[in-house]
């Protein structure tokens, strides 16, 4: 995203969120009196297995699909630019499915990466958030994915940072675009890299080279980092980051 605007309240879910483009937000932020859980699947199920599992759950803890607010998915291989169109499309109906969808409005973040290293056979979940009432103040906030280029453009590959350079200066620019994106998007959340409990690269390059001067000397890896050997969605993108900060992590 260019510019980071006001948040949209998503009432039903407890929570706000940063608006972004058709099949995600950049990011949520729980209300008061509220809390975000991340849930992971020991197992990856396939979205057709893992959205009735999720309302499944959702309703063991004496909650709706509307606490839904964010999913991380797993993809065999990064699509074409028409092809990740094609699947938004059919994600979104997931949550048309629920209603979270209002006025072609999306509230729920998404991060979504393809594993270099056995893959998943079909787009599958590997973990999603939800709110849940609490009587302390824990809140939470989840920031979605991004790779090295703006979202709500036409196509990523002519607004890709140093498109196609592996090299140290093209990573590392690479890096600083992500890296930026997230900080802007944790701003709006009112967050910052201190009140982070979880950050998550995703590339299948070398990144050591630039990890203490661009990512532990700016404090994005305070409480560890967590590196996918995985690439972003769309094909000729690098680099991607997503960072949350929640009090409750389960695996299911």
């Amino acid at each position: 995203m260019d510019n980071m605007t006001d948040l949209i309240s998503y009432a039903a879910g407890g929570y706000q969120f940063i608006p972004g483009v058709f099949q995600y937000s950049a990011g949520v932020r729980a209300n008061d009196g509220f809390e975000i859980v991340r849930a992971r699947f020991r197992s990856m199920p396939p979205m057709s297995e893992a959205f009735p599992a999720i309302e499944a759950h959702l309703k063991a803890q004496n909650s709706s699909p509307d606490a839904f607010c964010a999913c991380e998915l797993r993809s065999p291989a990064p699509f074409s630019e028409q092809g990740f169109t094609e699947f938004n499309k059919e994600y979104v109906t997931w949550l048309d499915r629920w209603k979270l969808i209002k006025d072609g409005v999306n509230p729920v973040a998404r991060t979504n990466v393809c594993p270099q290293i056995a893959p998943p056979k079909q787009v599958s979940v590997y973990a999603f958030s939800y709110t849940r009432r609490t009587t302390k103040a824990p809140g939470g906030f989840v920031v979605a994915g991004s790779g090295e280029a703006p979202e709500g453009k036409a196509n990523y590959r002519d607004h890709a940072i140093r498109l196609g350079d592996l090299s140290l200066a093209g990573l590392t620019e690479k890096a600083r675009w992500v890296l930026g994106e997230m900080e802007r998007r944790m701003k709006a959340l009112g967050a910052t890299w201190a009140d982070n409990t979880g950050t998550h690269l995703y590339t299948v390059h070398d990144i050591h080279p630039l990890l203490e001067r661009e990512i532990v000397m700016r404090g994005a890896s305070s409480n560890g980092l967590s590196w996918h050997f995985a690439r972003p969605p769309v094909q000729d993108l690098d680099y991607e980051m997503d960072v949350r900060g929640v009090s409750t992590e389960i695996v299911i």
